[in-house]
């Protein structure tokens, strides 16, 4: 005899109701869609009562005839995350997925991870993001946004939510960040006379290199020795130093490539070539010889790949930037810096404030770190450059001269 619970069958396509003696709910079940294969895609949704759970099954019903998704009850905010963390970043770079992953592990899925994603509100967010904004600085904070909004969009996509609450969130100011400064010129020679008695080669050269043309930093990891060259007076023609040797008056280096996706450099106006000043052509060198290039010189029967970096890492391949960091610090330290209060990209910023306070103008300065305009210079280094719009005072003070007594 038929359950007298379930004696009146629902028509085909109107979903089911069933009571489920182990778990003592009514269990509502409605068919969304089938897999490529052919396998149903279930909806679920259960209650004590028949009366809810039979509310909850029309619910379901009139999103799939309004062409709705019918959202996965049991989905999650950390199982969306997890989704796009391994199908949602194809062809990135490298350190792009390392970074969202670590953000995606260390605090989506920490703090909002265990949250139904179809409960998920726009409230959530907003206060999720209001205490990491204590913390965090607000570049972090637009990552942690980006990271759940992405993954949100994947499983609104496929029909396990229906709306991206996330959009509707802003992400607040965020900590404030250390400010970068820049070296006086005392520091600087400082720095330059510890990085020469250091007896570390690499780190020498890198520093003089960044301080004295004011390449960035993921230039200076990509360089090759292909792109260090001398100009062959003879041959009237700039060649690299394998090839042209060190006997010559003049050395540049081709700013070309940066150690960012697909190799390119920052911005288009980044690819430039720099002529090198006497300390770098003397650091290069050095550089070059405890590499193995003396064996070149000296005519070795081996010669060395031309391609390979002039700031290897351990196994010859592109150098850390955890591995620069903690090399310039060891030099600051002995320059009488405190390490801690240092990174290698102000020896950038130093460049261009001893550039400016030696009166160069901003239109030069911005062709030698590769800006794209004098604005971007000025944006970016406002701290750094040296007011130069001096003339207006200089014929007012020559005007009154004589009008005006000293203070």
């Amino acid at each position: 005899m038929a359950n007298s619970r379930d004696s009146k069958r629902r028509p085909r396509g109107d979903g089911g109701l069933r009571w489920s003696e182990e778990r003592q709910r009514w269990i509502a079940e409605i068919t969304v869609g089938y897999t490529p294969a052919g396998k149903r895609i279930v909806r679920t949704a259960s209650d004590r009562s028949k009366t809810k759970a039979l509310k909850k099954l029309q619910a379901k019903l009139r999103d799939r005839e309004d062409g709705l998704p019918s959202e996965d009850n049991r989905y999650t905010v950390a199982d969306a995350v997890k989704n796009w963390l391994e199908f949602g970043l194809p062809d990135r770079d490298e350190n792009t997925v390392k970074n969202r992953t670590s953000l995606a592990q260390n605090h989506v899925i920490p703090d909002l991870g265990a949250r139904k994603l179809r409960e998920l509100s726009a409230d959530d967010v907003d206060r999720w993001l209001a205490q990491k904004a204590k913390t965090h600085s607000t570049k972090t904070l637009r990552e942690m946004h980006s990271v759940l909004k992405r993954a949100v969009a994947r499983a609104q996509a496929r029909d396990k939510v229906k709306r991206n609450v996330v959009l509707l969130c802003e992400v607040p100011r965020g900590k404030r960040g250390r400010p970068s400064k820049s070296l006086s010129f005392k520091q600087a020679v400082a720095l330059l006379e510890a990085a020469e008695s250091s007896g570390e080669a690499d780190m020498h050269a890198y520093i003089v290199l960044s301080l004295l043309t004011g390449a960035r930093t993921e230039e200076l990891r990509a360089l090759r020795w292909s792109h260090v060259v001398a100009y062959h007076d003879e041959q009237e023609a700039w060649l690299p130093v394998d090839e042209a040797g060190w006997n010559h008056r003049e050395f540049a280096f081709y700013v070309w490539r940066s150690v960012r996706r697909g190799g390119d450099t920052k911005t288009e106006k980044s690819r430039r070539s720099l002529k090198l000043p006497a300390r770098c052509i003397l650091a290069l060198h050095d550089l070059y010889s405890v590499q193995g290039g003396a064996h070149m010189d000296a005519g070795g029967a081996f010669p060395l790949p031309s391609d390979r970096f002039v700031f290897p890492g351990a196994e010859g391949g592109e150098r850390d930037p955890m591995s620069v960091l903690r090399g310039f610090r060891r030099v600051a330290a002995r320059a009488g810096l405190t390490p801690e209060d240092w990174t290698p990209r102000e020896l950038r910023h130093s460049f261009v404030s001893l550039l400016s306070d030696n009166g160069m103008p901003t239109e030069n300065i911005a062709r030698l770190v590769g800006h794209s305009s004098t604005r971007v210079t000025e944006m970016v280094y406002r701290h750094e450059l040296r007011p130069v719009l001096e003339d207006g005072a200089t014929e007012m003070d020559r005007i009154f001269s004589g009008v005006i007594s000293d203070p």
